[in-house]
């Protein structure tokens, strides 16, 4: 697959304990954008943030959190992100969980696999 200029950056807000069954959030949303041919996708976990709550999550030793926040990112086509958000708001409401969607332009300049 080759992809090059304009794009868009997806980028999901979720707390780490979210969960549908066994499964966490972060892990179903990577899966099924693997699944719906996006071009890649990272889940980064963060050392500390808030959300709609405004409770500090953090991961210093004497006050560890539960609920580190998870950043989600996904790039590619307009089209591909825009039909993905549908799917990413489907998975937040069927683990009826709180988070943030954000979209952005991107230019890709080099989108290539490991070569053999």
């Amino acid at each position: 697959m080759k992809i090059e200029g304009d794009a868009k950056l997806l980028r999901i807000f979720i707390g780490e304990t979210r969960k549908i069954g066994a499964v966490t959030v972060h892990e179903k949303i990577v899966t099924e954008a693997r699944k719906h041919g996006l071009a890649g996708a990272t889940a980064y976990k963060g050392i500390m943030g808030f959300g709609g709550s405004s409770r500090i999550h953090t991961s210093k030793l004497l006050t560890l959190s539960e609920d580190l926040p998870i950043v989600i990112e996904v790039v590619d086509e307009q089209k591909k992100i825009e039909n993905f958000i549908k799917v990413v708001n489907n998975i937040l409401e069927e683990a009826n969980s709180g988070g943030l969607i954000t979209i952005e332009k991107a230019e890709i300049i080099k989108y290539s696999p490991i070569k053999k």
